[in-house]
């Protein structure tokens, strides 16, 4: 008995005959609908840029949460369901604390990654016995900034449990022009702050609103060494002060 397109679509753990998951590619368009959402990697740490989608004036800014930290040394950034992504940064706070209860060390930049895009594959159709299974994919992708031995790291990870290692990304609405203008400004040579800055220059040119200290969200991860001297970083979130002195500087 053949299935037709629309059996396929619902299907969220069946191939079509063309070797596709329709639900998934669904789910990654719903990424394009999310906020702009920018990540950029240098030899001095990562910056992490989130677009706040302030949709009332009487909505309290501050409340709206689009950086996240998963553990002291690195950060999530998100763009699509904000739910879902709470769901996945929950997983990764936990992962990185049974690490580093079992092992007196912080975990790395990528296992954190890997244990992200895990869950991610863990929708469809479960049975008893089995381990709880989601009814369908995330509709979020991550940005994941940290820094380990490795140095500063800035990762991707999507609906598909697919991650890769970028020097600069751009997710989310208007994602496509953000990436190009980061791959004319980028280079690997460039400062925290510069990288700070154009950050910044990204956003304003994707969105909608003008961009102030209230619509924006910006995080740095900067080195440090951790208790037992390995390479380490130190993760912050920058206050409604620190973006509006960055801004004057633009």
């Amino acid at each position: 008995m053949f299935l037709t397109r629309s059996e396929y679509d619902r299907g969220v753990n069946t191939f079509s005959p063309e070797g596709r998951l329709f639900q998934v590619e669904y789910a990654l368009e719903a990424i394009k609908l999310g906020s702009a959402t920018v990540g950029i990697a240098t030899k001095e740490g990562v910056v992490l840029g989130v677009e706040k989608r302030v949709q009332s004036k009487l909505l309290e800014s501050s409340s709206i949460e689009k950086i996240m930290e998963v553990d002291q040394h690195l950060g999530a950034a998100m763009s699509g369901l904000t739910a879902d992504a709470r769901t996945m940064i929950e997983h990764a706070r936990v992962t990185s604390q049974n690490h580093a209860f079992t092992y007196d060390e912080e975990i790395k930049v990528e296992s954190v990654t890997q244990a992200v895009c895990d869950l991610a594959l863990r929708f469809g159709e479960s049975t008893a016995g089995d381990e709880a299974m989601m009814s369908r994919p995330f509709g979020v992708a991550l940005l994941i900034a940290g820094i380990d031995e490795k140095g500063p790291q800035l990762y991707h990870a999507d609906p598909s449990g697919t991650f890769v290692r970028y020097d600069a990304k751009a997710i989310g609405s208007g994602s496509e022009g953000a990436q190009t203008e980061l791959q004319d400004k980028y280079s690997k040579d460039m400062t925290l702050k510069q990288a700070e800055l154009l950050c910044l220059r990204v956003l304003k040119q994707v969105m909608e609103e003008k961009l102030d200290q209230n619509n924006v969200q910006l995080a740095t991860v900067t080195p440090r060494t951790a208790k037992d001297g390995r390479a380490s970083g130190q993760f912050g979130i920058m206050n409604e002060a620190e973006l509006q002195a960055l801004i004057a500087d633009m």
